[in-house]
Formats: structure tokens, C-alpha cells, sequence
């Protein structure tokens, strides 16, 4: 055989490595729906928890857990999918995870009691949890790593836009239906990628020995850790922190998990999460850079319902439809993206996409009460821009250049620092809020003082506005000027917030300089 020939063959070998194969992209779509329903249900209900708590009379302490367990679940099943994809294989992993899913997101519809659907939303995040990460993974295991510049902005865009638009979706479902189709619009869906998952999926083979070697010590204290931990993140603000027995049960228990785990991990024959994935320099700054991203994710996806509901008075449909921007950002700017990927360093992309989050938050240091929708319209733009602009270069830095072998189970580590990210996140923003209202409070009481004419003024203005009161006008008016130092002391906390975040993502461009360059792309990772 002549060299030419030879040549010739290697070429068209090579074009043939570096195509898309259509079923696999198919399936591989499937796939990104499920995981689509799996993350938008952890903010789905966030906006409708009223409308359940009615639903199922039960107290305001207790509705917060329909989120909480989803939560804690989840966060405990999504390092694990690593492990269980390689017993089980892609395919048995998902479709079991898709199913089961589908199972308790009818069971949730069904609930009549809170304890029912504490349970129900439970198992439904840990056994949903596995679909995230197996997305991830499959991603950089089957496609060629020239094709990533596609294949990257699409699982960016679901990972990003689900708990974006998942209070939008939420109000529009329990204005015009009812709570129980928060759930129920999982099932057929869910049906179709369970079907999918088992007949299409062939991307590896089932390794059930490692059956045989199931670190159940490691599984318990990996469990009690990450459970333990996100009750504390989840409770701790309004538990006053470690003034409350049960904010240190927790975290004692969360201490003594931790130390079962990590003995585990490094003497165990087959750990449950290997954390040698972030000895890669790349690995370990990507995780962190999706750890920040997770506070800007889910901090600002919290935030923003809270100033519209407790300021502006906007019931939930009004609150989805004004967050609807950052949504329809996301979505223009995936296909950019995904072209900035071919023809920037990834390193510049996020330095562009920090800069863009950062100059948002900047700008909502200068919120009022007045803010409506065009105020918030350029903030909520940038955000979901930069947000697509970061997320897709993180994902190909932390996953897109370790070995094949290391993907499933670093996968699960990098899903579960954005997850961690957005608890601690929000852990903090509510601290934060709830601390600096309080000082805030003081220092704007103390100048509400009679000797000034402003206050006079202002007090004879509420005094005659609430005049067909009678003699309880002056009690009225104190009342409305009390709420007005309130309102304006919330205010100040969120601008403090606000600082806060743009600090912290002005500090990520420059750990960017830690950051090794990534190698070209090339044809060759996938597609086995």
C-alpha cells in the first residue's frame, strides 16, 4: 500500500473521530432534558410555597422543607453518581435516575399531608440528583474534544437557565393551574427520557464488581457531612447561628461525617468519591470558580424575589415575569458562547463574564424602592450574559481536559461545588441581610428625632393622611414612618449584599492569573 494512500485513509479516519454522531447527539439531548427537570425543580417551588402551605395546611416553619430536602438530597446523591455510574453503567444509572424521578415527582402531586411531601421531595431530588452529573460527564466521554465548543453552551445553558426561570415557570403554573402541576408537568416528560435513557443510552458497559467493594462507611459519613451541612447553610440564619442546640448537634455531626469520610476516601480500596481529580491545577480552580458561580447563581435568583415581593409588592407571576430577562439572556448568548470558545482563551472569556457579573451587581448598589422592571432590565441582561460567557469556559477547564477514566467521578465533585457554592451563598446573603438591616435600623432610628424638621414635616404629613382615623392618626402615622425606616434599613442590607458580590467576582478575574492555559482543542476525546 502506497504512503499516499496510507495518508489518505489516516485523514479520512480522522474526519470520521472528529464528526458528531447524530444518534448519540440525540440521545445526549434526551439526557440534557432530564437533567433540565431535575435542576429547575430545586427553584420551581420557591415561588409558589405559599400556595402549597395552603395546599396542605401547614405551618410557615414547616413549608420551607419541600426545598430543604429536595436539597439535601440531592447534594448527597450527586458526588455519588460517579461511583454508581460505573457499577451500573450510563445507562441503568440514568434511567433509574429518570424514573425514579418521574415516580416521585406524581407522588409529590399527590400529597395531602407535609410529612408526605417532606418524604416524596426528598427521594425525589436524591434519586434525580444522579441525573446532573451523568449529563456532565457524558458530555466530555462521547463527544470529540473539538466538539466541545458545542456541546459545552448547551449543558452551560441548562445548568445556568433551569434555576433561573424555575420561579417564572413555578408562578405561571399556580396562577393558571394549581400547585400540584409544579410536579405534574414532570411525568410525561419524564416518561420519555426514562424510555430514551434505556433504549438508546450504549455508551459504556456495567462494572458490578465494584458492588463487591462499596465503601458503606464512606457512603454514611459522606451522607451525614453534606446533609448535616446543608441543614446548617439552609437553618442557620434563622436559627441564629451556633445560639441555637440544634445549629451545633448538626454541626457536630457534620464535623464527625466529615471525619469518616475523608479517612475513607484516602484508605478505602475503592473510595465513594475520589479526590484526586483536584491534584489537576485546572480541576481545582474550576471547582472554585463554579463555587462562585454557584453564589451568583442562586444568590441572585433568591434576591431578586425578595426585594420584588417585600418592596414592590409583586405577587409571584409578577416577580417570573420580570426575572424572565436574565432567562432570554442566557439563551441569546449560548450560541456566543459557544463561537467565543473557538476563537478566545477560555481564561479571557471568563475574565470577560466575571467583569460583566461584577459590573451588575455593581450597579444594583444604586437601588431604590422605585426600582421596576427597566431599572433591574441592563442588571438582569448582564447577568445572564456573563453567566453563560463564564459557565462554559469553567466546564471545559475543570472537565474537558482530565482523562477519560477520572470524568464520572470528577464530575459529580464539580456539580456538587456549584450546589455548595449556592448554599453557602445563601447562608450568607440572609446573615448579611438580616444583620445589616438591623444596624442599619439603629443608625437611621437614632436620627429620627424630633429637634429635626424633616421628621416634624413628615409626621404632620402622615398625621393629616391618615386624619379620618380619628384620634388614632398619630398612631398611624408613627406606625407608617416606623415602616418606612424599615423598608429603607432593608434596602441599605441589600446595597451591602450587593458590594459584597461585586467584590467577590472583581477577586475571581484575578485568580484567573492562577489558571494554566488550556491546550488547543483537537479531535480525539470521545465518542467510545
Amino acid at each position: 500500500m502506497s504512503s499516499a494512500t496510507q495518508s489518505a485513509r489516516a485523514t479520512s479516519g480522522s474526519a470520521d473521530d472528529d464528526k458528531i454522531d447524530g444518534r448519540k447527539l440525540f440521545t445526549f439531548l434526551c439526557m440534557v432534558f432530564g437533567m433540565f427537570m431535575a435542576i429547575l425543580d430545586i427553584q420551581i417551588v420557591s415561588a409558589s410555597l405559599s400556595e402549597i402551605q395552603a395546599g396542605l395546611s401547614t405551618s410557615a416553619d414547616d413549608i420551607p422543607w419541600v426545598q430543604t430536602s429536595y436539597l439535601i438530597a440531592e447534594v448527597i446523591m450527586i458526588p455519588l453518581s460517579g461511583y454508581l455510574s460505573r457499577m451500573l453503567s450510563t445507562r441503568w444509572m440514568f434511567a433509574i435516575s429518570a424514573a425514579g424521578f418521574t415516580v416521585m415527582s406524581m407522588l409529590c402531586a399527590t400529597a395531602t399531608t407535609i410529612e408526605e411531601m417532606i418524604v416524596y421531595r426528598a427521594l425525589q431530588g436524591f434519586i434525580g440528583g444522579g441525573m446532573i452529573p451523568t449529563v456532565f460527564a457524558s458530555a466530555y466521554l462521547i463527544f470529540p474534544r473539538s466538539k466541545f465548543a458545542i456541546v459545552s453552551p448547551i449543558i452551560g445553558l441548562v445548568a445556568t437557565l433551569a434555576p433561573t426561570i424555575g420561579p417564572t415557570l413555578g408562578g405561571y403554573l399556580t396562577e393558571y393551574g394549581s400547585w400540584h402541576w409544579l410536579f405534574l408537568i414532570n411525568v410525561i416528560p419524564g416518561i420519555l427520557v426514562t424510555v430514551a435513557a434505556v433504549t438508546l443510552i450504549d455508551f459504556d458497559e456495567p462494572d458490578f464488581s465494584l458492588f463487591d467493594h462499596f465503601d458503606w462507611w464512606g457512603f454514611a459519613g459522606m451522607a451525614v457531612m453534606l446533609g448535616s451541612l446543608e441543614f446548617v447553610l439552609e437553618e442557620g440564619s434563622s436559627e441564629d447561628w451556633f445560639q441555637s442546640e440544634e445549629i451545633l448537634l448538626f454541626t457536630g455531626l457534620m464535623l464527625l461525617g466529615g471525619l469518616i469520610f475523608f479517612w475513607r476516601a484516602f484508605t478505602a480500596r475503592e473510595p465513594i468519591v475520589d479526590l484526586r481529580a483536584f491534584a489537576n491545577t485546572n480541576f481545582a480552580m474550576g471547582s472554585l470558580f463554579s463555587f462562585v458561580m454557584g453564589i451568583g447563581l442562586y444568590g441572585l435568583t433568591y434576591l431578586y424575589p425578595v426585594y420584588l415581593s417585600g418592596i414592590r409588592d409583586y405577587n409571584s407571576l409578577q416577580i417570573g415575569e420580570t426575572m424572565f430577562v436574565t432567562g432570554i439572556a442566557m439563551f441569546l448568548c449560548a450560541p456566543l458562547a459557544g463561537r467565543l470558545m473557538q476563537v478566545l482563551d477560555p481564561r479571557v472569556m471568563m475574565a470577560i463574564g466575571f467583569a460583566g457579573f461584577g459590573i451588575g451587581t455593581w450597579m444594583l448598589t444604586g437601588i431604590t424602592k422605585d426600582w421596576d422592571f427597566w431599572e433591574l432590565f441592563i442588571p438582569q441582561i448582564l447577568r445572564g450574559a456573563s453567566l453563560m460567557i463564564c459557565m462554559v469556559p469553567i466546564n471545559n477547564i475543570a472537565l474537558g481536559m482530565l482523562p477519560p477514566q477520572m470524568i464520572k467521578n470528577a464530575s459529580g465533585l464539580f456539580n456538587l461545588t456549584r450546589n455548595l457554592g449556592g448554599a453557602v451563598g445563601l447562608a450568607v446573603i440572609n446573615t448579611v441581610l438580616n444583620e445589616r438591616q438591623a444596624f442599619h435600623y439603629e443608625r437611621i432610628a437614632e436620627t429620627v428625632n424630633w429637634s429635626r424638621d424633616t421628621v416634624n414635616e413628615t409626621m404632620t404629613a402622615l398625621t393629616q393622611a391618615y386624619s379620618s382615623l380619628g384620634d388614632a392618626a398619630q398612631t398611624a402615622a408613627l406606625k407608617a414612618l416606623s415602616g418606612m425606616v424599615t423598608q429603607q434599613a432593608f434596602l441599605l442590607s441589600f446595597i451591602d449584599v450587593f458590594w459584597i458580590l461585586t467584590g467577590l467576582f472583581s477577586a475571581l478575574v484575578v485568580a484567573l492569573y492562577f489558571v494554566e492555559k488550556p491546550k488547543p482543542m483537537g479531535a480525539g476525546a470521545g465518542g467510545h
